[in-house]
């Protein structure tokens, strides 16, 4: 539900078809909430990318179940050629023991048939 939540609010940030990459970080459960936090590449030139983060926080328990907020920022641009290590400082700086999962654009974005994107809960 929250990775549902981030494709669409990202899909009012930025045109889908200039999304390039996603990489999901395992969600954190505590306290009744869920956090999850993503790293999206979008076009931006010939050799760069923009970057955004993508986070979000949902209630999973108690009367206000389901209620939550998600937050995207564009953070920078980045040359091509050096994306996998800005991921891997993410990952650093976040603390995370395990990288990222890579999720494909085209199934994160499904056709108007299909109902959430992969990773969704």
């Amino acid at each position: 539900m929250g990775w549902t939540r981030v494709a669409q609010s990202l899909a009012q940030s930025v045109s889908p078809s200039d999304v390039e990459e996603i990489w999901l970080f395992a969600p954190v459960r505590g306290e009744g909430r869920e956090w999850g936090t993503a790293v999206i590449s979008c076009r931006a030139d010939a050799d760069r990318r923009r970057i955004f983060t993508a986070s979000y926080v949902l209630v999973v328990r108690g009367r206000e179940r389901g209620q939550g907020k998600v937050v995207v920022e564009e953070v920078g641009q980045s040359p091509e050629t050096v994306l996998h290590d800005v991921i891997a400082g993410v990952q650093e700086r976040a603390g995370e023991s395990e990288p990222p999962v890579r999720v494909a654009p085209e199934r994160w974005f499904p056709a108007q048939e299909e109902t959430s994107p992969p990773g969704s809960d």
